[in-house]
């Protein structure tokens, strides 16, 4: 059972809740990207491709590679935080985005669901909140906003078409505004 995903304003009010710009950064990026949270831990530096506006994941679930989008406010917050991290040297060259309290290791996915929980407790967002929430709701709203399911499926990872189905069923925005065949039918 999936989680109930978050509006907009909760997405937005969780992420600026995180404790600081690592987790917040992180946060985005598991949003704007539908990446599960082992998937965002092990990004490193060179995953990332501002020419083709994507990210590249390495081995994600059922050891398979692929790519998400990158969008053009997720890639400014990224450098943000790459220069921030930089300077204070945080962040190896060519190592993990988001390292764990030694920058040769990653954040652990641990230290990620501590992070989204203290936000959500900050943010006063009373539902359960986990990092799949995340996930979640960047599935919903894209479906919301009509992106088709198929393009969905082959953003979040999924082998089949009815793991990803799963989502429309929270959707319900979309559907009310379908329009019924009949509707379009003239009448005789």
């Amino acid at each position: 059972m999936c989680p109930a995903p978050c509006r907009c304003e909760e997405v937005a009010r969780l992420i600026a809740a995180a404790p600081n710009l690592k987790h917040q950064t992180a946060l985005s990026l598991a949003y704007a990207t539908g990446l599960r949270a082992s998937e965002v831990v092990s990004l490193k530096v060179g995953d990332i491709d501002s020419q083709r506006m994507t990210l590249r994941v390495e081995q994600g679930k059922g050891s398979k590679d692929r790519y998400a989008m990158l969008s053009p406010v997720l890639l400014e917050r990224l450098r943000v935080w790459w220069r921030v991290a930089r300077a204070q040297g945080k962040m190896l060259e060519g190592g993990w985005l988001f390292p764990g309290m030694n920058p040769v290791d990653p954040l652990t996915t641990r230290q990620l669901n501590r992070a989204i929980h203290m936000a959500a407790e900050s943010a006063h967002i009373d539902k359960r909140v986990s990092m799949h929430t995340l996930r979640h709701s960047f599935a919903t709203h894209l479906l919301e906003q009509k992106v088709d399911i198929r393009v969905i499926q082959v953003l979040l990872g999924h082998k089949k078409l009815e793991t990803t189905a799963m989502y429309a069923q929270v959707a319900t925005d979309v559907l009310r505004e379908v329009v019924s065949p009949l509707e379009q039918l003239s009448t005789a």
